[in-house]
């Protein structure tokens, strides 16, 4: 798309093709990625691997969103499960994967 130099309209844009030659040239843009992996049962061991899971992600130069390792510390599974699946869903939408 920018890289003659143009926006998807057509016109000139060399602010933002320089912006992101920047971030992509210098290695700072790494897409979003949905950890996705089992939570309940054997929470313990379920919890280690989705940490082991969002560190291959950062080693693979990703930002790994694993929502099951965040709401659990404020959020009832029980009285708000509903609510916790609307904002994983919404979570999804900004991520380019989901592994």
């Amino acid at each position: 798309m920018l890289n003659d130099n143009r926006n998807y309209e057509g016109y000139k844009d060399l602010t933002a093709h320089n912006a992101i030659q920047n971030i992509e040239g210098r290695g700072f843009y790494m897409p979003v990625v949905y950890i996705c992996s089992a939570y309940r049962g054997d929470t313990q061991v379920n919890v280690m691997r989705a940490r082991r899971y969002c560190k291959f992600a950062v080693s693979e130069y990703r930002i790994p969103i694993a929502p099951h390792l965040l709401f659990p510390q404020f959020m009832s599974e029980l009285d708000e499960r509903d609510i916790a699946l609307h904002m994983d869903y919404v979570l999804v939408t900004k991520c380019v994967e989901m592994w």
